[in-house]
């Protein structure tokens, strides 16, 4: 560890080119153990000074100053160190601190890192992420920035795309910064052992006075709050330490250790702090396995989209729809999951909230918004303090299904979605899409600012919307993976203006010609990154063509098995078959397996042949869809495990968010253009419904059924 000492070498006998700044910087090597097998002390004996002439390699540099944060050992064997250094930038300004590092190569030649932070940035703490470093800093203005570097530091950008100015503070005026726990660990148990990233943190809850230390789980895309780590105690600085080892049993079994360490903050009239306060962390390391089990499962739901229809050379890597590059930057998603007020996030991460309760339905994947004041908010700056889509300033895109059900009957447009600024008490929209009784698509950007397109929209269709911000001053709007006319275009007044929210389904204002409207929307997919057309466009079209209907036909089968045993399934099929053949009317396909394992149920099919006409328009669930639709997909349980606790998490909104029994996640199947389930080749495929997996038998069945039906 670095540490600092009293007593500088003098001037005359250090040989550093700039008298400004002197090292008074120990490297101090602790050994574990002595006397005795269980002695397992750090005895602090060998130390070395840092050079003094290591001022010369920063002259803007006035002093140099241990961070105070944990250091990390790079793969290469690199030894590095965060560092506090003060400059003046000339006669009269005020000092500013900066956070650098300093790190030790070949236990012999120290560097001090040519980049640094902005000024004002303290306290820094230091971790290795994907062959990158990343520093973590507390700055003036109450929020902490993170910067990444792939060159020592020799160079810093920051992460304002991930973890930058997430976490803030509520405390106004010179308050004392305080260092942050922040480590790397590998959990193991869950995906092949993942690699994630622990933050502690301060957090001023509103119903107390008293700062909670908080343990924050990330992956460098998604952040979720695990919750409180310091009980009642005031805490202050903190530092993280994980350790997975073999148990002392010998069996192979790993041994995990999280322990938090923080200093205990002293109040007015109370006795000195009693120090620093370690506390180990095991429920909170289960917690955080929970949540990384729920992320693997919503992924391979959102991995989905892609891999349904396509051809295996349509996922090769190269492919816009392969599976890394679809959840990749993908921070957000809300679907099915959703309860009096709250739409929950299926991450864990922030939630939206739907402002008109008795205006809102809970549908298949989404939520159906009706009448005057309906719709969603999906905080950014509305968050407060620690603000997890921050990165929404910069980058992003936003990607619902909608469908309108009714044509509106006022002049006003009806707003759809979109972001809106904090402008004060005003929230006027920086980028969003309405539409109006023409049945016309209206864009709203730059403030409330409206244009009028020609391109048009068909009640009770459901359409494909995505909305990007790139590079915090250019717009687009996307249907159906197709830009809107104009597109791109400048957004010329959001200067250095936050975005609020973003509104979903509507924007929450009563406004004329609402009344006796609805509008459903479903699989919401926020990304942290702005998604190239092609994208769009693999995300729009990957779904089953479904052609036009042509008089009743259909097939009853009765299916019966003592040997199947699983919960209630209902399945739904839709095959698409080759040009040529005659077109066929769907025919569901039911089944009821009961706990008792017999199938007993009538089971019908649905088959519908494809054609070379052009996009046709169906009706499904009350929705129609075009040529690219796909019906609508109820929820699907995913389950694992086997003691059926339940392990409960706080999540952004301070809410009880996670509730999962241990090993086992809840999550919500994709529908419309997000739900289809590949069949094997590129005419068949289908949308499963249903909870639980599909048993063997009835699959066996389904495929038979098919090759029948298509005859």
């Amino acid at each position: 560890m670095l540490v600092g000492k009293h007593s500088h070498e003098a001037a005359a006998t250090c040989k550093a080119t700039t008298d400004r700044i002197k090292s008074g910087i120990l490297l101090v090597k602790g050994k574990v153990g002595g006397d005795g097998d269980n002695n397992n002390k750090i005895h602090w004996k060998d130390t070395g000074g840092v050079p003094c002439t290591l001022g010369g390699q920063q002259s803007s540099l006035k002093r140099l100053i241990v961070g105070g944060g944990s250091g990390v050992k790079m793969n290469d064997g690199t030894l590095v160190f965060p560092v506090e250094g003060t400059k003046r930038e000339g006669a009269g300004k005020d000092e500013k601190t900066v956070s650098l590092i300093l790190y030790l190569k070949d236990t012999k030649n120290w560097t001090l890192s040519k980049g640094m932070s902005a000024d004002g940035c303290s306290v820094p703490s230091v971790v290795e992420w994907k062959g990158k470093l990343m520093m973590m800093t507390a700055c003036d203005g109450g929020r902490r920035r993170v910067y990444e570097s792939g060159d020592k530091g020799n160079s810093w950008t920051e992460a304002l795309g991930t973890l930058s100015r997430v976490w803030g503070s509520k405390q106004q005026g010179n308050v004392k910064a305080v260092g942050s726990g922040f480590s790397t660990a590998t959990i193991d148990g869950v995906e092949d052992n993942r690699n994630v990233m622990l933050v502690t943190l301060p957090v001023y809850p509103k119903e107390k006075e008293k700062c909670e230390l908080h343990l924050w789980l990330t992956d460098n895309t998604h952040i979720v709050d695990i919750g409180p780590v310091s009980g009642d105690d005031d805490a202050a600085a903190s530092a993280l330490l994980y350790k997975s080892a073999e148990g002392e049993s010998g069996d192979g079994n790993k041994e995990e250790k999280l322990i938090a360490l923080y200093e205990k903050k002293k109040g007015d009239g109370e006795k000195p702090s009693p120090g620093m306060l370690s506390v180990r962390l095991t429920e909170q390391l289960q917690r955080v396995k929970v949540v990384l089990t729920t992320w693997k499962k919503v992924d391979d739901l959102v991995s989905k989209l892609c891999t349904s229809s396509s051809t295996a050379k349509d996922a090769s890597p190269e492919n816009a729809c392969a599976t890394d590059k679809i959840t990749d930057g993908l921070v957000g998603f809300l679907s099915g999951n959703f309860s009096d007020t709250t739409w929950k996030d299926e991450y864990l991460g922030v939630n939206a909230t739907v402002k008109k309760e008795d205006g809102a339905e809970k549908t298949d994947n989404g939520v159906t918004f009706k009448g005057r004041g309906a719709g969603a908010q999906w905080p950014v700056g509305e968050q407060g303090e620690n603000q997890l889509y921050h990165f929404a300033n910069y980058n992003f895109t936003l990607v619902a299904t909608v469908s309108i059900h009714k044509v509106p009957e006022g002049d006003t447009p009806i707003p759809l979605m979109g972001a809106k600024i904090n402008d004060g008490n005003n929230n006027p929209v920086l980028l969003g899409l309405s539409y109006n009784k023409k049945k016309k698509w209206i864009l709203l950007c730059d403030g409330g600012n409206t244009r009028d397109l020609s391109s048009t929209w068909e009640p009770q269709t459901q359409y494909q919307v995505a909305i990007v911000l790139q590079n915090g001053k250019q717009g687009s709007v996307y249907v159906d993976g197709k830009p809107l006319e104009g597109m791109p275009f400048d957004l010329k007044n959001k200067g250095s203006k936050v975005i609020s929210h973003f509104y979903i389904g509507g924007d929450g204002d009563s406004a004329e010609g609402q009344e006796g409207l609805s509008v459903t929307v479903r699989n919401v997919l926020l990304y942290n990154r702005p998604l190239s057309s092609e994208e769009i466009a693999a995300l729009a079209k990957n779904t089953i063509t479904i052609p036009k209907r042509e008089g009743p036909k259909t097939l009853v089968v009765d299916a019966r098995s003592p040997t199947v045993s699983a919960q209630d399934v209902e399945r739904t099929v839709t095959q698409s078959n080759s040009p040529g053949q005659l077109p066929l009317e769907e025919e569901p396909l039911t089944a009821n397996i009961g706990a008792g394992g017999d199938v007993s149920s009538a089971a019908s099919v649905t088959t519908t042949p494809s054609s070379d006409d052009g996009p046709t328009v169906v009706t499904v669930g009350g929705d129609k869809m075009r040529g690219n639709g796909s019906p609508q997909t109820p929820e699907v349980g995913v389950s694992s495990g086997e003691d059926g606790e339940t392990l409960e998490v706080t999540d952004a909104q301070g809410e009880e968010g996670i509730h999962p029994p241990a090993g086992e996640v809840n999550a919500t199947a994709l529908n419309g253009s997000l739900g289809n389930v590949s069949q094997g080749n590129n005419s068949d495929a289908g949308t499963v419904r249903g909870s639980g997996l599909l048993p063997s038998l009835l699959l066996l069945l389904l495929l038979g059924l098919w090759g029948f039906a298509a005859l």
